[in-house]
């Protein structure tokens, strides 16, 4: 689909007959279920103690841990646990028209939505008296970038060796022209009806992260969550497998035994 006229609406859903039955196709030909292209990858930056890089499509976000180190200051440390903190950052660059740098409202809620999910895996009563540190820039966006942070920061956490309940994936459903679908692009989340970040730590069975942005009927909730889950669990096997490629490449392999 070519760029749509200024001030007109693209076509988002186009629904096409193919041997007889009735297909919904996206406006970048995804099914309604299917995610866009997804790529990870661990211990990207040298100089954090974890790092990750994960992409959605062309959403592009970056995470790097320090810790568990001391607190600064020292006021401000937990007797009991370690103080988790969080910054969700979207880089000037990272939009069509340049950002201001400075923190916007909306980073710092997501900082504080994305800290309170990775909170709910982290054994931070391992670690009293410290903090970990997490610090997530958006490099490119094109929608999903909340759920490709917290993705991020889970991945960088377990390749610091933070110990974890579990690794947290995350994806967003929404409805567009009445239609549920999986990870929505920037486009779709301008004109969606509904948008829904969904976030889980699927070995626990349990939900970190779940808003709902526009309104859903039960019905409509109850497919999007399932939605949600069955690609979450293919995002979560995408994880354990780049932190298994990574440590099964930094074990030395036994010498050939020779005759």
């Amino acid at each position: 689909m070519g760029p749509a006229a200024a001030g007109e609406r693209p076509t988002l859903i186009r629904r096409v007959v193919e041997g007889g039955a009735e297909k919904i196709v996206r406006h970048d030909g995804r099914a309604p279920d299917q995610m866009r292209p997804v790529r990870m990858e661990v211990g990207v930056l040298s100089n954090a103690d974890g790092s990750a890089l994960v992409e959605y499509g062309r959403t592009r976000v970056i995470a790097a841990v320090y810790g568990p180190r001391e607190v600064h200051p020292k006021h401000m440390s937990l007797p009991d646990r370690a103080l988790i903190r969080c910054r969700y950052h979207m880089a000037p660059f990272s939009t069509a028209e340049r950002k201001s740098p400075a923190p916007t409202r909306r980073e710092i809620e997501l900082s504080k939505v994305i800290r309170e999910a990775l909170e709910a895996v982290v054994l931070t009563e391992l670690y009293p008296r410290t903090t970990i540190d997490v610090f997530i820039e958006v490099l490119q966006s094109d929608g999903g970038t909340r759920t490709a942070a917290l993705t991020a920061a889970s991945l960088a956490l377990a390749d610091a060796g933070v110990p974890l309940r579990d690794l947290v994936a995350a994806v967003a459903v929404g409805k567009v022209d009445g239609v549920l679908v999986l990870d929505l692009d920037e486009v779709e989340d301008m004109y969606a009806e509904a948008d829904m970040p969904v976030g889980m730590a699927p070995s626990l069975g349990k939900i970190v992260l779940l808003q709902l942005n526009g309104v859903l009927t039960p019905k409509e909730f109850r497919y999007a969550l399932d939605m949600a889950k069955r690609a979450i669990l293919e995002l979560y096997r995408m994880q354990r497998e780049v932190l298994r490629r990574k440590y099964a490449e930094a074990v030395p392999q036994p010498a050939e035994e020779r005759g």
